[in-house]
């Protein structure tokens, strides 16, 4: 199996970085990330305009016919720059739930996403947060005119800013999916406060909101199943992209910043945690790569690879942001300085979809342990 880029991914990860590098400047981060919505309309339109958020969508529903493998040449420069919006939530978790619903239902949808005329999400967890089938409480029932859905979803993302939300639901047959628009009448909306802000969260109130119900082939468990390992290998290619700019970050500053008359680059101690550094990203690296190409191909051992790849990312961002912040010493503290924003999101990722120990015991009964 190859493992890493062709030139085509490797020119749209270019292509990204300098479009992020107009629109999506540290400046411009930090002002993003204290609005409602947390993104800008003009920033959504110029993804979607480079066809980023319409990467995983059939050519047919007007998408690029891509995989996860070029999506995660984008993810990557995303990651180093941490751009807000909604693009987890609508170009990956809401068009791979899509993309198991009946075609004949899931293309509106794809096309309102892949245009840019709608922003998505996919709404599972209730209560505390946990990603498992046990824990979904809403109710769907069926009325005259559809399906009515009741209940509460907490840690949605971009909840409060989605046009479509795709709501797993407790219905006669067990669990379904459900298609709600974001302004129906019924559903309530609110962000959450959270740690990392770049990246919004919502709790959402449905009291006999108006739904479509979408017809999925098998379990929907399992289709949730798959989009929740999609999602996984999207975080640890993002991972891996904040990790890479930490660590450009932190070269930088130990070429120039200077104690004893000399760089304190040159002290054996900041060397070696460089070095570390280095390494733990490198192997990441490998790891969502693989990750990548075993969803893109389905491969036997995909599954094991997600877990593998989510939990490895997620405490190597943690590592290596938790070093930076070290060797930036006081300087690394202040609000102004960005190693923060690096901070907060190696936190706030590292326990999305679950914490890596949770990852970690999955993976165990993957492989027979």
């Amino acid at each position: 199996m190859l493992v890493g880029w062709t030139d085509e991914q490797i020119e749209l990860g270019r292509a990204t970085r300098a479009l992020l590098g107009r629109v999506a400047a540290e400046s411009e981060v930090r002002r993003l990330m204290a609005t409602a919505d947390g993104f800008e309309p003009a920033t959504w339109s110029a993804l979607v305009d480079l066809g980023l958020v319409s990467i995983l969508i059939p050519e047919p529903s007007g998408g690029m016919g891509g995989s996860l493998t070029d999506l995660g040449a984008a993810l990557e420069e995303m990651g180093r720059r941490l751009i807000p919006g909604p693009f987890l939530s609508t170009a990956v978790l809401a068009v791979q739930a899509l993309l198991a619903v009946d075609p004949a239902q899931a293309e509106p949808y794809l096309k309102q996403i892949a245009s840019g005329a709608a922003i998505a999400t996919l709404a599972v967890t209730e209560g505390p947060g946990r990603w498992a089938a046990a824990e979904v409480a809403t109710v769907a029932a069926r009325s005259h005119d559809g399906w009515r859905l009741t209940g509460t979803k907490t840690f949605v993302p971009d909840g409060a800013a989605a046009d479509l939300i795709l709501v797993v639901a407790r219905d006669e047959d067990g669990l379904g999916l459900f298609a709600v628009a974001g302004d129906a009448p019924g559903v309530s909306r609110e962000n959450r406060p959270t740690m990392d802000q770049t990246r919004k969260q919502a709790t959402i109130e449905l009291n006999d909101a108006h739904a479509q119900r979408l017809r999925i082939a098998g379990r929907v468990w399992d289709a949730v199943d798959s989009v929740t390992r999609v999602g996984m290998v999207a975080v640890a290619a993002e991972q891996v992209g904040g990790a890479l700019e930490v660590l450009d970050l932190v070269l930088d500053h130990v070429e120039h910043r200077r104690q004893f008359g000399q760089p304190i680059g040159s002290f054996q101690a900041i060397q070696h945690k460089c070095a570390d550094m280095v390494l733990d990203i490198e192997a990441a690296r490998s790891a969502a790569y693989y990750a990548e190409r075993a969803l893109a191909e389905q491969a036997p051992d995909a599954p094991v690879a997600a877990e593998l790849a989510k939990s490895y990312c997620s405490e190597m961002y943690r590592r290596v942001t938790d070093a930076a912040v070290q060797i930036f010493g006081g300087i690394g503290m202040t609000w102004e300085h960005p190693i923060h924003l690096y901070l907060k999101r190696a936190r706030s990722s590292e326990i999305l979809f679950g914490p890596p120990a949770q990852h970690r015991e999955r993976l165990a009964t993957l492989i027979g342990l």
